[in-house]
């Protein structure tokens, strides 16, 4: 695929010790990588990372150099450790200041004495960023070029997702196509599978090994921006399936 047509690149930024320390499981990369992809923007890297500002800003400039669309979730609610957009300004060498739109909002939202400091941090912004609103909660994420920064709160961050993704500029959408095998060890088909992924450069093959009560297998799943490449792959791999005495099914096992 050559420049013209290739398809833009993201890196998903997951901001917070609570997932590091294994205090939350993160539940938005999943989400982003299938909807990013069902928009022709393939997720090509993920980054977990604490709440340190040294790491984030760092961070953020390596990764927005290096692929078209960065997505950040967590770090923008309105306690100490929520310090995502200080950093993104940082990153981006822009003030930090009132965002005008959202803190007039804010201000009116709660009642005399409600909009605190804490609060305040929340319609404190990069300047120039362009708001993510959600349609739920009064405070919004935001972009700064091509960084996207959503709420950590997975409910809020789809929500975000489904106001900033009409503005999102990405290519042909990536299919993937699957078929399974019970008996089938990865040993067993580690060369042909490569000879077919050779015969297939704009795809990726992954080999997924599966294990149950009774039995184990192997699924192989092809992505790409091709339907017909991806048929044919998964066709050949059927037939190297059944060359070695399996019995292919179509799907990733349930």
């Amino acid at each position: 695929m050559d420049a013209v047509t290739r398809n833009p690149t993201a890196c998903i930024l997951v901001i917070g010790n609570e997932v590091l320390s294994g205090r939350t499981q993160d539940a938005n990369i999943r989400y982003l990588a299938q909807r990013l992809g069902e928009l022709g923007i393939p997720v090509r890297e993920v980054r977990i990372i604490p709440d340190v500002a040294d790491v984030i800003i760092r961070t953020i400039n390596e990764v927005r150099a290096a692929f078209d669309h960065v997505f950040t979730t967590g770090g923008i609610g309105p306690t100490h450790d929520d310090i995502t957009s200080e950093c993104v300004a940082a990153a981006f060498g822009v003030p930090w200041e009132k965002q005008p739109v959202v803190w007039a909002r804010m201000e009116a939202h709660y009642p005399p004495g409600q909009f605190n400091t804490a609060r305040q941090r929340m319609a404190t912004m990069p300047r120039g960023a362009v708001l993510i609103d959600n349609g739920r909660t009064i405070a919004p994420g935001f972009s700064m070029a091509n960084v996207h920064v959503m709420a950590g709160v997975p409910a809020i961050m789809r929500l975000m997702f489904d106001m900033l993704a009409p503005r999102l500029a990405g290519g042909a959408p990536i299919v993937s196509r699957s078929v399974h095998a019970e008996t089938i060890r990865e040993g067993d088909i580690a060369a042909g599978l490569t000879e077919i992924q050779a015969r297939y450069p704009a795809l990726d093959l992954g080999s997924y090994p599966y294990y149950r009560d009774t039995t184990a297998g192997v699924a192989i799943v092809a992505k790409g921006t091709d339907d017909a490449a991806a048929d044919a792959a998964i066709a050949e791999v059927t037939e190297l399936f059944k060359s070695l005495g399996g019995r292919p099914v179509a799907g990733e096992p349930a």
